[in-house]
């Protein structure tokens, strides 16, 4: 009888995309390589966006403002929100609007100005003493402010915490990767105190030649304040971290250790840390049992805006211990129905059945990502072109990246609406995800053949990128080419699933 039940239980599991809430607080990913680790000399960071958030997104205009005009601050989640729908957010505050605003891509975090300015997010929460209601600013705010105001990455890292530290900070613990063609640093930023209005950050530029990553975890450790090229804080860093038990103000402080919530044996890092990090540069012998790794490494291989793509996609599949398709057999081999994004209710069904079977194992590529960007900024172009998000929706592992211009002025209809909460098969996520889920129920059988579609789309879409003097109007029309092959390619492939598991799975 399990035999016989086992194959419905699992297939109706492996359809449901949406994981469960005691894993959201992993939530997120970015890379961030500086210009001498790429292969082409271009500064990249990225994000994968996982969680509920938005799938919508724009390019929002420059503008200029009277003198005395103020901006608004909301709270609610416009990372959420849809386009133009006000319920939910509440306006906390109002702060001085700057005379002139950059053009920035609109995501759910704001993540790509027109001056080549850009920024990845990561959660990581935090200690829950931390968290102030009292001020006026949620992450997604601080990135919107820095893209809209600023022209390099050190003057918006230091825009956001002098914000966040005038007007208050009301968010958890973050890390935004924020970088420019120069330089990409980390800046990591929480609440200073229950009723407290103010924050604590630290921030550490990535060494030109390194790479680095964040995973829901800090990741700066010991501040130097006398190295102000590399470093930069807040005054109170310590004081907090003092008054509320973080630290017991005995040998160096170490802002990951006092400001992390507790995980591990006092690690600063997670599987997809360890993974890439050990990926980028084998030779260092890093081991996921250790207890720190380091801020950064330098790659043993230029890394290409590809290879970011690709380790954004990493499942640990043939890891020992953790490639989690190798927990369903069949006769002796891997199942056709294995695939590295069970839900929980898939690994339930399977531990009900063979106690002991799986054990979760976050891969840096999930199945409930919202969307995710890597993002190319190169100085020797134009900004227009120079700078260049790669955005993909849905599970970044199957999904196709869709280039993004710094000087673009509009995007796809299709981009225009969000798809989480409601199916219509003309909206940009649903474009993807309705052939990703199809292929994941057979993954086994379908990977090769889906895999090689998503190189033959993107190899277009790098291969015919835009000069250097190429127009707005030029940028704009290379996106929506890219797209439309995209996605007629992947409703190619939901057609193909069903005929092939049309009689069933």
């Amino acid at each position: 009888m399990k035999r016989i039940l086992i194959i419905p239980l699992l297939l109706f599991a492996t359809l449901a995309y949406a994981q469960d809430s005691e894993f959201d607080y992993l939530d997120c990913t970015s890379i961030a390589v500086g210009r001498l680790a790429s292969a082409d000399g271009s500064v990249m960071t990225s994000h994968t966006c996982d969680g509920k958030s938005r799938t919508w997104l724009t390019q929002e205009p420059a503008a200029k403002y009277p003198k005395g005009t103020m901006h608004p601050v909301y709270r609610g989640g416009r990372h959420v929100a849809f386009p133009g729908d006000t319920t939910g957010l509440r306006k906390t505050g109002e702060i001085p609007e700057a005379r002139k605003t950059f053009a920035y891509l609109n995501t759910a975090y704001p993540s790509l100005n027109e001056k080549q300015v850009a920024i990845g997010e990561t959660t990581f929460s935090g200690p829950d003493t931390l968290r102030s209601g009292n001020g006026i600013f949620l992450v997604e705010e601080l990135c919107r402010l820095a893209l809209q105001r600023c022209d390099n990455a050190r003057d918006a890292v230091k825009l956001m915490g002098e914000l966040a530290e005038q007007y208050g900070y009301i968010d958890g613990g973050e890390c935004l990767t924020v970088a420019d063609p120069k330089e990409v640093w980390f800046f990591e930023v929480l609440g200073a105190g229950k009723g407290e209005k103010g924050a604590v950050w630290a921030a550490q530029r990535v060494p030109d030649d390194e790479v680095a990553v964040s995973a829901n975890i800090p990741r700066i450790g010991r501040i130097d304040r006398k190295d102000k090229r590399n470093f930069m804080a807040s005054d109170n860093v310590e004081a907090v971290a003092l008054k509320y038990g973080l630290w017991d103000g005995q040998g160096d402080f170490y802002f990951y250790k006092a400001y992390h919530a507790a995980y591990g044996a006092g690690k600063n890092f997670r599987e997809r840390e360890w993974w890439i990090l050990s990926t980028l540069a084998p030779s260092l012998g890093l081991k996921y049992e250790d207890d720190e790794m380091p801020f950064s490494v330098k790659p043993e291989k230029p890394v290409s805006v590809r290879d970011v793509m690709q380790l954004l996609r990493s499942t640990y599949e043939g890891v020992e211990g953790f490639d989690m398709t190798q927990n369903i057999k069949m006769g002796g081999k891997v199942s056709p129905i294995a695939n590295p994004w069970p839900t929980t209710n898939y690994q339930k069904t399977i531990n009900e059945i063979a106690p002991g079977t799986i054990t979760f194992r976050r891969t840096v590529a999930v199945a409930w990502c919202a969307y995710s960007t890597v993002i190319q900024l190169r100085g020797w172009l134009p900004d227009a072109v120079g700078g260049i998000c790669w955005l993909a929706v849905d599970n970044p592992a199957q999904s196709p990246h869709i280039p993004i211009f710094a000087g673009g002025k509009s995007l796809p209809a299709p981009m225009s609406a969000c798809g989480q909460k409601k199916y219509d098969p003309s909206l940009f996520v649903w474009q993807f995800r309705k052939a990703n889920k199809l292929a994941t129920l057979s993954w086994q059988t379908t990977k090769e053949g889906f895999n090689k579609v998503l190189k033959e789309v993107e190899d277009d879409a790098f291969e015919g990128l835009p000069g250097a003097k190429a127009t707005p109007e030029e940028l704009d029309a290379y996106t929506r080419k890219v797209y439309d092959n995209a996605a007629a390619r992947w409703a190619e492939l939901e057609a193909k699933y069903w005929v092939e598991f049309g009689r069933g799975f």
